[in-house]
């Protein structure tokens, strides 16, 4: 069945094993699309979707914040493009892709999540495939559309060091095979690179292992939100060319700094895009959002945003240092590959054992919040974490303060 909408030519051929009309749920290739209004005209004297208008009825004298009121000159009572190319037209030119048909726009990363569950994976009857420790939206979203979840851990010893292709926290790739082998009604495997909580970066070499491997007939998503933190060859989008069967997505939130406007993106072949844009809400990305991403997607913007990112990699080092000094009191070294903007350390028993105390790290947690008003996260419940605190790189005074304060806390509980 023809995926409505893509051009013949644009019908993915790469890998040999891998048909995208055989991944697609039937009902969702045989969907015709909601036609919005937008689609067909954008200029005029618009008198076709039933907008207001008169504009809106805020009054430029209202108590919206300061910050907010510019945006009360946009075209709020029109409804916003469905589309969004020029966004994807700067996006497709930054990260190095063809044009605005390999990318796709979300409300976040976790929108574009959940509609890829819902357009590949029948309810009640087919499974995706997560390695824990991982982002817990991948499970919240199977949960929600009643489909399966495999679990394939992440190597969680630390015997032969942190990450890379067999270190803590590597992807065990020939488990992973083993798992879709025994199990084809997996259609799609998501990974995180740089991982959350792991902060570790999945080389390239081992997802090309999963993408060529016959026996998996779905598609592999890499979720990059931190990939900027990490070093500037390591995303998978430079694999997109080669296999239609990856998806990689990013968002706006992390590197960008725009967590509040929620835009997340997802790098796809043309194929997978089209497919993603026949089954979205029609218009899901907000004008204010637009507008924003728009400027922040301006060379001068995306300048300033690699100058903030090797500030922040460069204040992980010394956050990195600082903690290590704190080893005395019972503070074990960062674990993981340290490629995002965040570390992740394990508290240790007071005893000196050496080992991961998870009661004695969650203390120290809710002390620094409650009573400190410093707040990082708990992730001792996740596999391989037991005892790990995760800590955001904040600015270079919240930097001094996090480790002030863990220092008198580690002291006293």
């Amino acid at each position: 069945m023809p995926i409505l909408g893509l051009a013949p030519e644009l019908y993915p051929t790469k890998p040999a094993h891998f048909d995208i009309e055989r991944v697609i749920r039937p009902n969702i290739l045989a969907l015709h699309p909601y036609r919005c209004a937008r689609d067909d005209y954008s200029e005029g004297i618009l008198l076709d979707a039933n907008e207001n208008a008169l504009g809106h009825s805020i009054p430029s004298s209202s108590t919206l914040e300061p910050e907010l009121q510019p945006t009360l000159g946009l075209d709020l009572h029109r409804y916003p493009s469905p589309t969004h190319d020029p966004i994807k037209q700067r996006l497709a030119e930054m990260r190095g892709l063809p044009g605005p048909e390999y990318v796709f726009l979300g409300v976040g990363s976790d929108e574009v999540i959940d509609l890829l569950i819902r357009v590949c994976v029948a309810p009640g009857k087919e499974k995706i495939l997560i390695t824990p420790p991982t982002y817990g939206m991948y499970s919240v979203c199977a949960q929600v559309n009643d489909v399966g979840v495999v679990k394939v851990p992440l190597e969680l010893s630390g015997e032969a060091g942190e990450g890379g292709e067999r270190g803590r926290f590597s992807l065990r790739v020939d488990e992973v095979k083993k798992a879709v082998s025994a199990d084809p009604s997996i259609k799609l495997i998501f990974l995180c690179s740089p991982g959350n909580p792991t902060g570790t970066l999945i080389p390239l070499s081992s997802i090309r292992q999963i993408l060529e491997y016959e026996d998996f007939k779905g598609i592999v998503i890499v979720d990059e939100a931190y990939i900027d933190f990490a070093d500037e060859k390591a995303s998978a989008v430079s694999l997109l060319k080669e296999y239609a069967n990856l998806c990689v997505t990013q968002t706006l939130s992390k590197s960008f700094g725009l967590a509040a406007i929620r835009l997340g993106i997802a790098f796809a072949h043309p194929a997978l895009v089209q497919i993603l844009m026949n089954t979205k809400a029609p218009y899901n990305i907000s004008t204010p959002t637009a507008a924003l991403a728009l400027s922040a997607l301006s060379p001068s913007a995306v300048d300033l945003m690699k100058e903030k990112v090797s500030t922040l990699v460069k204040s992980r080092g010394d956050l990195l240092r600082g903690l290590a000094e704190l080893a005395p009191l019972g503070l074990g070294s960062a674990i993981g590959g340290n490629d995002a903007n965040f570390v992740m350390v394990p508290v240790l028993e007071k005893n000196g054992s050496g080992k991961p105390d998870n009661a004695r790290a969650q203390r120290i947690y809710k002390t620094l919040a409650e009573a400190e008003g410093v707040v990082v996260r708990f992730r001792g419940n996740e596999p391989g974490c037991t005892g790990c605190l995760r800590i955001t790189i904040g600015s270079e005074e919240e930097n001094k303060v996090v480790l002030q304060k863990l220092g008198e806390l580690l002291k006293a509980l």
